[in-house]
């Protein structure tokens, strides 16, 4: 009988009613009522850039031919312009995760340590698992840390065998963003010690303000793109693994997708990327007044509380712990309501009993809804 390998994910526990996860994702992908809060997605694009590019793509039938094993050339340029990294090299992927996957693959050797943070995105503990000794996941839910993962807890943590430092930035599930100065410490960290920072960057445009670990630390910093948040583009699976050409061209031995990425989702990427400069600050707008009204809302109600704010990202935690109200029983709640939110054990191990994730890039009229739904269930919940 094949036994499960040692790093394999427990299986996710579906809310009340539904048989497995992917029956309970089936049922609020196909239900065109439900107010999209729980996976950090963006609906907000109203121009059509990025559709007329894919829709011409199918209807002259290119997507019959094998697409460049490494990304159309275009596209390339256009994302390492975007950041302007032009002097670094690049692999187009099918979406961040291939990227992180890919990195830890090439990066890692079994004597290795992996820093990561709680909360924080877990697939990224997973895939360190699989390569390194040892995944060091570090406690950062606290104000006295920013709710973030700093230089000083990496020293504090950090041995002779670290690798790689997991630089999630903004942080998702709490928005918590890194200042010029962080960054330039983390470099200082990752030249020193001869390390690696894995630098997450998936909800690098809706921060107020962004800098790159590339741009201080070239020889050590991998960057991780991804299409799927600020271009609105999460179902077609598209990002980037960016890099010095040793790097690069290092991860082009262990490459599975051989034959290309979704040609259709780079013909998109292109356009989105052609065009971002005429629709960023609408789609921003909007994502930072709609978590005003979800403040608001939070302020109002006793023992409720947002760890971060501002978020930078398209998300924030609302903490629920001093309530006595669950992150499930309010995911399950809202969700009767038809508003898919995420509980926070998703994305924690240490503290998903504290909080409720949201998503916010959202139109404001489905935002009031859930200001509207959520106040309600607190009361209700904790009776």
């Amino acid at each position: 009988m094949i036994q499960p390998k040692k790093y394999a994910k427990a299986a996710k526990t579906p809310p009340k009613g539904f048989k497995s996860a992917n029956e309970f994702f089936e049922h609020v992908f196909n239900d065109k009522d439900i107010i999209w809060m729980g996976q950090n997605t963006n609906h907000l694009h109203n121009k059509n850039y990025i559709m007329d590019a894919m829709v011409n793509c199918v209807e002259s039938k290119e997507y019959c031919k094998y697409p460049p094993p490494e990304g159309f050339p275009e596209l390339k340029k256009l994302i390492l312009k975007d950041l302007n990294l032009e002097d670094m090299d690049i692999l187009v992927t099918a979406g961040g995760t291939e990227s992180l996957y890919l990195c830890m693959n090439d990066v890692l050797e079994p004597e290795d340590n992996v820093i990561t943070c709680d909360p924080g995105y877990l697939i990224i503990d997973n895939f360190a698992s699989r390569f390194s000794n040892k995944v060091i996941s570090v406690p950062i839910y606290s104000s006295d840390n920013d709710y973030k993962l700093t230089p000083e807890l990496v020293k504090e943590y950090m041995d002779e065998n670290t690798k790689i430092i997991v630089l999630i930035d903004p942080l998702n599930p709490l928005g918590s963003c890194y200042t010029e100065e962080e960054i330039k410490e983390f470099a200082k960290i990752a030249e020193e010690n001869d390390l690696y920072l894995l630098h997450d960057i998936t909800y690098r445009d809706f921060a107020r303000e962004h800098f790159l670990a590339a741009h201080y630390a070239p020889n050590h910093t991998i960057t991780i793109y991804s299409f799927s948040k600020i271009f609105g583009m999460a179902g077609l699976r598209i990002g980037s693994i960016i890099g010095i050409k040793e790097t690069i061209n290092s991860v082009r031995t262990i490459l599975i997708n051989d034959l290309g990425t979704n040609l259709i989702a780079q013909a998109g990427a292109i356009a989105a990327l052609k065009s971002k400069d005429s629709w960023i600050d609408e789609i921003t707008n909007i994502t930072r007044n709609n978590q005003i009204l979800i403040k608001e809302c939070v302020d109002e109600i006793k023992g409720v509380f947002i760890p971060v704010y501002p978020s930078d990202g398209n998300m924030l935690a609302i903490d629920l712990k001093a309530t006595g109200v669950s992150p499930k029983e309010m995911a399950n709640y809202l969700l009767d309501k038809k508003i898919f939110t995420r509980e926070g054990n998703y994305t924690s191990k240490l503290f998903g009993d504290n909080y409720l994730r949201v998503s916010f890039s959202i139109p404001e009229e489905k935002v009031k809804i859930f200001v509207r739904e959520f106040k309600i269930a607190v009361e209700e919940l904790r009776k």
